[in-house]
């Protein structure tokens, strides 16, 4: 296409479409940066309603690219919104995106990885992304230690990666993610989405969650030392946990014994809350 018929290519926003976009501004996606395209309006139309009412406080997208979900989100009322992008190439859409919202969007170039999303614009502050697979499960780790920071996290991330945050008990997705992710925040899958609507399509299918904070976490515990048995205790899953947690130091069955657990259980089986007092459990042994 040329870059006269993409300019007269619009679409229902008034901008050019976003495939007119990539073809006039030559656009591909790169596969070291995890950058898979989303040209369905439809489709980011349906994400930016699932993260609620966006008129107050700010909204923060990671990894916009050409700006599809930023669109979406400005056009569903978002009062501002801040986008995280490290691919120079996509400067020149977003900022058509930011001229035709005039004060409402803000642009920064950086990596991800280093910017404290949970410190930018005003609160309510919520996240709204479509994560790079190859950061977005250490991005959302980050923010799950901020859960008074937010009002809410709504992004797509890999099916399998979702089914580990929202996993149950007593499951094989079940691990350190879902125990992350649940301890302070109320998680829940809204939808699955095919390859086939990403350019280029990836490997993988996706899915929408979207995490909540809880008003307390689901018990108490020192959260380093809960990261620490929990590691443990997964580290080695199909043993039992009198011989995973020895990974801790010393004997562990006295630890056991104070939480109540049983010495034959394995970590799978364990509800949060008796990962928590296991933590405190730990906490409160001499030489803690």
């Amino acid at each position: 296409m040329n870059q006269g018929a993409a300019e007269r290519e619009l679409a229902r926003d008034g901008l050019p479409t976003l495939r007119a976009i990539c073809d006039r501004d030559e656009l591909l996606a790169r596969k070291s940066l995890g950058q898979h395209f989303l040209f369905d309006l439809n489709l980011t139309g349906r994400i930016a309603s699932a993260a609620g009412d966006l008129s107050a406080g700010t909204t923060i997208e990671i990894g916009p690219g050409p700006g599809g979900l930023t669109r979406a989100l400005l056009g569903a009322g978002a009062a501002a919104v801040v986008v995280i992008e490290r691919d120079r190439r996509f400067r020149p859409a977003l900022d058509e995106i930011a001229a035709h919202f005039p004060g409402r969007l803000a642009i920064l170039e950086a990596d991800a990885m280093a910017v404290p999303a949970h410190e930018l614009g005003h609160v309510p502050r919520r996240v709204v992304a479509n994560l790079p697979y190859n950061i977005g499960t250490q991005l959302l780790l980050d923010w799950l230690r901020h859960p008074k920071s937010f009002t809410s996290l709504t992004i797509m991330l890999q099916k399998e990666v979702v089914e580990r945050i929202v996993a149950p008990p007593d499951g094989a997705a079940y691990g350190r993610l879902a125990i992350a992710a649940q301890w302070h925040w109320q998680a829940r899958r809204l939808f699955d989405v095919p390859a086939s609507a990403f350019v280029p399509p990836p490997k993988v299918a996706s899915a929408i969650v979207q995490l909540v904070p809880r008003a307390a976490p689901v018990a108490a515990a020192d959260s380093r030392m809960l990261e620490r048995v929990v590691a443990a205790a997964f580290g080695q899953r199909r043993k039992m946990l009198r011989s995973a947690l020895r990974a801790m130091g010393g004997d562990p069955l006295p630890r056991l014994a104070v939480a109540g657990i049983k010495p034959e259980a394995r970590a799978e089986t364990l509800t949060i809350a008796e990962f928590c007092a296991l933590a405190r459990a730990y906490s409160a042994a001499p030489g803690a």
